[in-house]
């Protein structure tokens, strides 16, 4: 039997198409048509608050956000220890120090109440992940940060149409970030998107994206020649890739709707088992629209975890654990020298955490199959 994956790209309709009509236009290059309405359309779905760059990855959006910070020696970011390393390994590759924050133990994300007691005069910013698709609590960080004038920098790599309080994850923060990555709701294979809703930041982000170069102005007829002003890289994503990209976003309420199906049969469904069992469910609050980029589920200890984890596998389901702690890692300790643990709630996650399987073509029968292996499986 072949197994039932973790996660799969959407597979639409009519995808060649775009990709060859990307050939056709005879642009197949970075910021090209596809790149430029993808752009735009992506403005307008997020309520037409802010600018977008499209990028070859999230990865590379972190990047431009800490250039654009223009971080100099001993400047300290906040960052949740539970995400992927990029939150924190873009803001290090330009010289800042990681400090890192832990996170609530219900939406799993950075603990507000836990970011002031990190801030010192060398502080600049604050990075948020809303994990799962779940918001922050946007208010008490933005507060925070007015309140000692740093940037927030929302990683919406799983945040894309969800809302915080009727406002939409990627414009509250001051930058975020977005990926297009296969493993994401949206995606092109690999790609990302930098989110800005400072506008006097869009010009300065755009010569970043050119490898430094004020080459975008070029091809505007702007300006008769362009040539190296500042800091930079080779960030701009592929128009074939922003063929695939726009194809996704405008197919977007239907990929949401169908994740939503799947999410909410599975929180149905294990409701009573998870209960009998001691297995937490998802949380989200009443007043965050979240994304259904992944259903997880705690385990009471790391014993039952991996044994479930086995368990399913052996009947042909992927499942999987998530990030390892960014503060116990062997480049991430580096930045402690406590000998305690700074992120006891962090640590405590990684630990129970299971993914399901969640993709839009995952089928009702592989769906139900699932949930009947979860509610068969023995504790004992």
């Amino acid at each position: 039997m072949q197994k039932i994956p973790f996660s799969r790209p959407a597979i639409l309709d009519n995808n060649l198409q775009y990709v060859a009509k990307s050939f056709a236009n005879g642009w197949t290059a970075g910021n090209g048509p596809f790149t430029k309405t993808s752009e735009l359309l992506l403005e307008e779905q997020l309520g037409g608050r802010c600018n977008v760059l499209l990028t070859t990855s999230c990865t590379h959006a972190l990047e431009m956000s800490a250039i654009l910070l223009n971080l100099l020696p001993g400047d300290e970011i906040i960052v949740p220890s539970y995400t992927f390393v990029s939150s924190a390994l873009a803001f290090y590759m330009h010289g800042a120090k990681i400090v890192f924050a832990d996170i609530r133990p219900n939406t799993l994300n950075i603990d507000e109440s836990k970011i002031e007691v990190l801030i010192t005069k060398n502080t600049r910013a604050i990075v948020v992940v809303h994990y799962a698709g779940v918001a922050c609590e946007m208010k008490s960080i933005m507060h925070i940060a007015d309140q000692y004038q740093l940037y927030v920098i929302e990683d919406n790599a799983h945040g894309l149409y969800g809302q915080y309080q009727d406002r939409k994850l990627g414009t509250i923060g001051h930058m975020a970030t977005q990926s297009f990555h296969e493993t994401k709701n949206i995606s092109c294979g690999e790609g990302g998107a930098l989110i800005l809703t400072k506008p006097d930041l869009y010009e300065r982000a755009e010569i970043i994206r050119e490898k430094g170069t004020n080459r975008s102005r070029f091809f505007r007829d702007e300006i008769d020649k362009y040539t190296w002003v500042d800091k930079g890289s080779s960030y701009v994503l592929s128009d074939i890739l922003a063929a695939i990209l726009y194809h996704q976003l405008n197919s977007s309420e239907k990929i949401q709707k169908k994740r939503k199906t799947i999410w909410e049969t599975y929180n149905k469904e294990l409701n009573n088992w998870c209960s009998d069992n001691k297995v937490t469910q998802p949380y989200v609050p009443k007043h965050c629209d979240q994304t259904y980029h992944m259903y997880y589920l705690l385990f009471p200890d790391l014993i039952a975890r991996t044994k479930f984890i086995s368990y399913l596998s052996d009947n042909g389901i992927s499942a999987s654990f998530h990030y390892q702690p960014l503060h116990t890692s062997d480049f991430g300790k580096q930045f402690s020298t406590d000998e305690i643990d700074i992120c006891p709630i962090t640590t405590n996650i990684c630990d129970r955490i299971v993914r399901l399987p969640l993709y839009y073509n995952m089928s009702e029968k592989k769906l139900l199959f699932v949930i009947k292996m979860i509610t068969a499986f023995n504790f004992k």
